[in-house]
């Protein structure tokens, strides 16, 4: 079986390498795609190096720009790579604007197609992000959810039960497969930081660190925070220039961006974690550390409910409330079940075993009588 995954930004490679690793050692033919959607050498290169990925295939460098142009320009340079390679199966994961690109082709030029952290909702239709995991699920064959939560969501649109499988989270299981050559980086030293005794930042959402007025009074509430916990903030380039130009409170030690095994050390070792990015929220729930959100709303409510992540959005007062109660009563560490390390093993078993596009119900396809669980 050939087997296309797709990778088009940082947060895609801890989940399409795992995914990669567990189908060729099964057999399958896959094939690398990057789209370069995001491609700055300094944080691109280091993750292929800390995770180990084989340079990709196929590199299709279609680069930044608004949603519609860099959505468009995926699918122009993916369609005829498709129908090239002529696969099986395409895999796509998370929620970019490459994902939606990528489905779309895919479903149009008719192999199979995988989402993998289907399902999941943050009920904020001002977030690019979630018109992209909502339009992807549904041109998807196979929605492989990593939680409950996202089980139920898509039970709750009405999507077939042969379409949806819950497989866990496949960061973590990189997470898990490289924590101890994180813990043996010398990030910690390198910064002068010592265990449990700073916070960690991360900021790049636009709606954080666009808006100026935001910007400023998040942080404001860092200083704040900073006086009593002291804060590292690697700086990630959206929000490079806007931080320069509002100046940062003392107490917050700016660092440039960090490989994943450095970054996995420092939210490993952190008191706190402060963040508006998702699978930050995962992995600081798989590591136990507190972690304290700066959005009002998030697609991995598991975190939540299950991890140890607290909502605090935007208001500066609440945030600094959220986090000295975090400090004082840290959340007991859980972690949610199939976070285990064993996902995309999970994944493999389904996409090989799941028949071909003659063989099975496609999208749009009414239940069969045996996949019916309520009357139609």
């Amino acid at each position: 079986m050939r087997i296309v995954c797709v990778a088009g930004a940082r947060p895609n490679y801890m989940k399409t390498k795992p995914v990669m690793d567990a189908l060729e050692r099964r057999g399958a033919e896959v094939l690398l795609v990057h789209t370069g959607q995001h491609y700055d050498p300094a944080m691109n290169d280091v993750f292929f190096a800390d995770l180990g990925i084989r340079p990709p295939d196929r590199f299709l460098g279609v680069g930044s720009g608004s949603h519609a142009e860099q959505t468009g320009r995926v699918m122009t340079a993916f369609e005829p790579l498709l129908e090239e390679v002529s696969p099986d199966i395409v895999v796509v994961v998370g929620d970019i604007n490459s994902t939606l690109a990528c489905a779309l082709v895919t479903a149009k030029a008719g192999p199979l197609l995988a989402h993998v952290e289907a399902g999941l909702r943050s009920r904020d239709w001002g977030m690019p992000e979630e018109v992209n995991r909502v339009a992807t699920d549904r041109v998807s064959d196979y929605l492989l959810a990593p939680s409950p939560d996202a089980v139920d969501n898509l039970r709750a649109e009405g999507y077939r039960e042969d379409q949806i499988h819950l497989v866990g989270n496949v960061m973590i299981d990189t997470l898990l497969a490289n924590l101890e050559r994180a813990r043996a980086s010398d990030v910690l030293g390198r910064y002068g930081l010592s265990r449990g005794e700073f916070g960690l930042v991360t900021l790049h959402r636009p709606a954080n660190v666009d808006d100026p007025e935001v910007l400023a009074g998040l942080l404001k509430a860092l200083g704040e925070i900073a006086g009593n916990c002291p804060l590292v903030l690697p700086v990630h380039p959206r929000a490079a220039g806007k931080l320069a130009e509002i100046g940062v409170p003392g107490g917050i030690q700016l660092v440039p961006p960090a490989g994943y095994l450095d970054f996995i050390a420092l939210q490993d070792a952190a008191r706190v974690v402060l963040t508006d990015s998702g699978g930050v929220q995962e992995e600081t729930t798989a590591l136990g550390v507190p972690c304290v959100t700066l959005r009002d709303n998030t697609e991995r409510p598991i975190t939540v409910e299950q991890g140890t992540n607290v909502l605090a959005g935007r208001d500066p007062a609440r945030i600094v409330a959220t986090v000295n109660a975090v400090l004082d009563a840290p959340p007991a560490p859980r972690r949610p079940d199939l976070w285990d390390g064993r996902a995309s093993d999970r994944i493999a078993d389904v996409l090989l075993t799941g028949g071909t596009a003659s063989t099975r119900p496609r999208p749009t396809d009414q239940p069969r009588p045996e996949d019916r669980t309520f009357p139609i």
